[in-house]
């Protein structure tokens, strides 16, 4: 792979179109495990995932008391959730975790993604695509399919390595061996997205792996831990972007992301209400200044997820696929 950008990058290869789809939606699909734990393939990356050799019948039964209850508490909020059932066959660890392989776009664009671990790639299935067309929740017009590429173009994880302004068409993006500039700048091409990347780092120093942990982007307010971003040039760049696009801005700290406080997601209910849904823990380690400025937004809806976080490395916006 050709050296990462050392800047803050905007890799665009067009003028964006703007405002052309919605920020939020009111339908989502999940993944409910068929078998769980902590990948060894992963964990090198993902200083999250903090369990190891967790792949039992208990791990997986308490796995998928969470999910059911994240998919309940959703459901009970107005959000229509399509659950799909994952196979047993083959041995996928982190299908629970479907938004890394797949987005879903207005006007019927599903994008599938290059995964890095090779047990990973495995829980990309266009016959969970055809599911979603058989329930007439997802009309298929176009398919972007990025892991036709150069082996050193890269890799690129879905709305795990992209956090997505959809009405300002901009992408953040926090490089890492998930998520290269040369996959980044691909992305921007084909589903027309001013890229904005930088490189991030945990309060251990340690490379954060995934853009949604230490940030995300709702309609009129955005979290981010700033601090984790180095670089003053790159840092400046987010807030300036984020400014621009009319988000109210929510700090948060280094220990609040180690806590999964980043990885939050706003829906919409069917009632037009906007949501946003993060795990218990995440909740728990906001302060109640920043509570009220995203109660402010909309209404904060969470679900114990310790099992997923502990074993998984991920949380409650990795469990969710958006479906436009």
């Amino acid at each position: 792979m050709r050296p990462a950008h050392s800047t803050m990058d905007r890799v665009s290869s067009r003028t964006p179109e703007r405002a052309t789809e919605p920020q939020t939606t009111s339908t989502v699909m999940m993944i409910r495990p068929a078998g769980f734990g902590a990948n060894p393939e992963t964990a090198a990356s993902n200083a999250f995932q903090r369990a190891s050799n967790s792949g039992s019948v208990e791990v997986l039964a308490r796995a998928r008391r969470e999910f059911d209850a994240l998919v309940a508490a959703l459901r009970a909020n107005g959000v229509e959730v399509v659950v799909v059932e994952d196979t047993l066959e083959p041995e996928k660890p982190d299908a629970v975790f479907p938004n890394n392989w797949v987005t879903f776009h207005a006007g019927g664009t599903a994008v599938l993604y290059p995964l890095l671990a090779p047990s990973r790639r495995r829980e990309a299935r266009l016959e969970v695509l055809e599911e979603l067309e058989r329930r007439g929740v997802f009309t298929r017009r176009r398919l972007v399919d990025l892991r036709q590429r150069d082996e050193s173009d890269g890799f690129l994880e879905g709305t795990g390595s992209l956090v997505l302004d959809r009405v300002a068409r901009v992408a953040y993006a926090c490089l890492s061996p998930r998520t290269s500039p040369e996959m980044l700048a691909r992305f921007g091409l084909e589903l027309e997205y001013e890229v904005v990347a930088f490189r991030g780092f945990d309060a251990r120093g340690v490379a954060i792996y995934h853009t949604n942990v230490m940030m995300a982007v709702g309609t009129a307010v955005a979290v981010a831990c700033l601090e984790a971003i180095r670089g003053p040039a790159e840092r400046r760049a987010v807030e300036e972007s984020l400014e621009a696009s009319g988000h109210e801005l929510v700090p948060l700290t280094l220990a609040q992301i180690d806590e999964f406080a980043g990885n939050l997601l706003e829906l919409r209910a069917r009632s037009g209400e906007a949501l946003f849904v993060l795990s218990a823990r995440a909740r728990r380690a906001l302060r109640p200044d920043q509570v009220e400025v995203l109660e402010r937004h909309g209404r904060l809806v969470s679900a114990e997820l310790h099992t997923i976080e502990t074993h998984g490395g991920g949380s409650a916006r990795c469990m969710i696929a958006e479906v436009f």
